[in-house]
């Protein structure tokens, strides 16, 4: 019964990827759209920092395993959304390009090392990381769009991310020896150190 709802879980989250994210990018390039549901879409798409996390919260997930395998990116994107209004409305919220990067940093080493929390500690923390990434998608949102139709477009990029997270992280576990994750944890973090270095030099 675990084993289906876990595999279910999985398709629905790469469904999810396949028929939104992907053809719609797709479109956005082609038309060259300027519509809310577009832009929210895109914008997670094309900040590595914001791609890092998103996938690692996915792959974290499958090593935490059980009910952390839905709870922790449905905690991800539940309070990035709430950090996404709190951006829009224009609440204060102190050193949110740095948290973002920390968060890549700590997602890495999280599944690098192997990393397993209870959830009532991992939800807590992916939510708290979120909420930054949230606020930077709210703050930059267009000021001619719809907020909602750009709200949708990067909370489905962020579903079709944590979706590839997690989908990379059930092939590894299935198919492929532990130590692979621990790779798959690297190379987040060697993502991350890329981040830090370009927003160091102001790249």
């Amino acid at each position: 019964m675990i084993l289906q709802m876990r595999s279910r879980l999985i398709l629905l989250f790469a469904l999810g990827w396949w028929l939104f994210i992907a053809p719609a990018a797709l479109a956005h390039v082609q038309a060259g759209a300027t519509h809310g549901f577009w832009h929210g879409l895109e914008h997670p798409l094309g900040g590595l920092d914001h791609l890092l996390a998103m996938v690692a919260v996915g792959l974290w997930a499958v090593e935490l395993g059980g009910v952390a395998l839905w709870a922790v990116p449905l905690a991800f994107i539940g309070v990035m959304t709430l950090g996404a209004i709190g951006g829009l409305v224009g609440l204060p919220l102190p050193l949110v390009e740095p948290a973002i990067i920390a968060s890549d940093v700590i997602f890495g080493l999280l599944v690098l090392l192997g990393t397993r929390l209870p959830l009532y500690a991992s939800a807590p923390l992916v939510g708290f990381l979120a909420l930054f990434h949230g606020y930077a998608h709210g703050t930059e949102m267009p000021g001619d769009v719809s907020g909602w139709s750009y709200g949708l477009g990067f909370a489905l990029a962020t579903l079709g991310l944590n979706g590839l997270g997690l989908l990379a992280g059930e092939f590894i576990r299935r198919y492929c020896p532990p130590v692979t994750m621990r790779w798959a944890g690297g190379a987040i973090l060697v993502g991350a150190l890329y981040v830090v270095t370009q927003a160091l030099g102001g790249g």
